[in-house]
This record gives structure tokens, sequence and C-alpha cells, in this order.
């Protein structure tokens, strides 16, 4: 299963674009917290739209106590920091539980935090004059890449709602 872990994220718009994201590939969101709008928030609602209803999601005071409650998590960490681009593990076996942590928008993951994670840093690709891309965006990129080495388990690969065919019927 595919976990997405927010590390204190600041802007609601991205935080609901990215719970959207979570219920479309099945995967859990987890928060850490402290964050600097409320959970409940109608801008997150909103971006979130309906969808959030199904969302599966757990909330941390703090980074301690994520780690605490998730003591064998096989996280990976995705910095601008980091020397291994994402794309290069193996993240191929769909009975892992594979956490994807991303940081603030502002400021990333702590550096003490990354520090002692070193061999688990993953990298996104980008011009050299770029200091990164939008929070939602890196998300849904590197959370599909796992789902594309595991063949996207559980996910339709062809129209589902309006059939295969749609297009084509007259």
């Amino acid at each position: 299963m595919l976990h997405i872990v927010l590390y204190r994220p600041e802007k609601p718009q991205n935080t609901g674009n990215i719970m959207r994201t979570c219920v479309a590939i099945h995967a859990t969101l987890h928060i850490i917290g402290p964050i600097t709008f409320s959970i409940d928030s109608k801008d997150l609602k909103r971006v979130g739209m309906d969808y959030i209803d199904d969302l599966k999601m757990h909330f941390y005071k703090d980074y301690e106590t994520f780690v605490k409650e998730n003591p064998n998590a096989d996280t990976y960490y995705v910095t601008r920091y980091a020397r291994t681009v994402y794309s290069t593990y193996d993240l191929s076996n769909p009975s892992r539980n594979i956490y994807l942590m991303f940081g603030r928008e502002s400021t990333g993951i702590p550096h003490d935090i990354l520090k002692m994670h070193e061999d688990r840093l993953m990298r996104i690709p980008m011009v050299p004059e770029a200091r990164s891309l939008n929070l939602s965006n890196c998300v849904a990129l590197v959370a599909y890449e796992v789902l594309r080495q595991q063949k996207f388990p559980d996910l339709a690969t062809e129209e589902a709602i309006k059939g295969p065919d749609f297009l084509f019927k007259d």
C-alpha cells in the first residue's frame, strides 16, 4: 500500500489536491503537524471536492509521534538535496507499505531528518535554476512512479464510468 506523508503542510489548496490524489490512487494520507490551517478549511474541502469523504487519513501532532506510531515505516524522503532520482529506486513490490514523505512548501523536510536517512532520499530532476515544484505536483509525480512500477494495482487503466469504447460509440 502507498502512504503519502506531508510534513507540516502550509497551503490548504495543495493539501486538498493531495487528498484528492490519495483517494484516486487508494493511498493513505499522513499529515504531520502542527499545521497553519484547519483540516476543516473550506478551501481544503473545495479543492478536495467530495473525494475527501473517502480519504484514509492520519494526523500526528509532530514528527516524533509519526515515528512512534509507525515504527517500521518503509519511508522515502523527497527533497531537492537528494543525490538519487526517485525513479532509480525499486518500489515494484505491491505488497510493501511504502511511505513517501514530502516537506513544507517553504522549507521542505528538516535537514536533521534528511541526514538520518541519507540512503532513502529522492530527488525530482529539474533545471539547476529551479528550487522546487508545486507540492501537489511532486506528490502525484512520485506516487505515480511507484504505481507504474507496481503495474497500477487495483487502478482502472481504461475508462470505467462511461465504458472503454465511449469515444467510438455512435
